[in-house]
């Protein structure tokens, strides 16, 4: 939980937790007024890993490698380099933008507020959020037949040891037939490597740079959302497209989002500018 110290103007966003207020639920993806001193419980949710808070203005942390976000491996970003715990205070950035200003004015209340109308993630989102589109990568022909058909077929369990630098993955053995070690060559989130037993990592946001696995595959960028929401045991399965099938996926996801953020925008100022 956390305790609002003053009049807030927030959104959330993502299946990793709910928040209420006396035990009244706040709906997601859509602006919230949040009078002062009220108390805000995080609800976990079985659906979901992350969930996304932003406040009008942005949060008040220094920007380290063009990011606010906190990197706890090597401790640096975000709040002092460390999770939050009982007791912090973080502030707001005091340059809201003209959308925010006219929001909070026009939400602001006794009590929680927020308006009728939100944006849909699941507008945006695979209806099978269990199949993970994927493209063939370099040392894809390194492997056997049968480790390829098990690879497109059987369900892949999230590890338990899992987190943000990568996904080990619980199922059939991956075999070589090409022996040949790999130097360290370029790898990215979503890469999926073959460990030397043929085991597979699904390399995530905290990743390294480089590598010495071989890579099977890619994930493709328009599903890298939807693989950070998975939890440890959830089952997945692998589907295979082309490369200019992934680029075109991603090209329109983009033209959505910015199509989007104009129709936002227009109906905002027909509305609210004379407000």
């Amino acid at each position: 939980a956390f305790i609002a110290e003053t009049d807030l103007l927030i959104a959330y966003a993502g299946d990793g937790a709910t928040l209420s207020v006396n035990g009244q639920h706040i709906p997601a993806e859509r602006p919230v007024f949040i009078p002062a001193l009220t108390t805000i419980n995080l609800i976990a949710t079985q659906s979901g890993v992350r969930t996304y808070l932003a406040i009008a203005g942005g949060w008040d942390v220094p920007e380290v490698l063009g990011s606010r976000s906190t990197f706890l491996t090597f401790g640096f970003g975000g709040f002092n380099g460390r999770l939050l715990k009982k007791g912090d205070i973080l502030n707001s950035v005091d340059k809201t933008t003209t959308i925010s200003a006219v929001l909070f004015e026009r939400l602001k209340n006794t009590s929680v507020n927020y308006p009728s109308w939100g944006i849909s993630l699941r507008d945006f989102g695979p209806i099978d959020k269990k199949t993970i589109k994927v493209v063939a990568a370099n040392e894809f022909t390194w492997f056997d037949k049968a480790s390829i058909t098990n690879f497109f077929s059987a369900p892949y369990l999230i590890g338990r040891q899992s987190n943000r630098m990568g996904y080990f993955l619980d199922g059939p053995v991956i075999e070589r037939v090409k022996p040949a070690e790999l130097l360290s060559t370029a790898v990215c989130p979503g890469t999926i490597q073959v460990t030397g037993n043929g085991t597979m990592i699904i390399l995530m946001a905290d990743c390294q740079t480089t590598g010495g696995y071989p890579r099977i595959a890619q994930i493709a960028a328009i599903d890298m959302p939807q693989c950070a929401q998975l939890r440890p045991g959830d089952a997945v399965y692998f589907e295979q497209i082309k490369r200019d099938e992934a680029e075109k996926l991603y090209i329109e996801r983009e033209q959505q989002l910015q199509q989007l953020t104009t129709a936002i925008s227009a109906n905002f100022y027909r509305h609210y500018a004379n407000y």
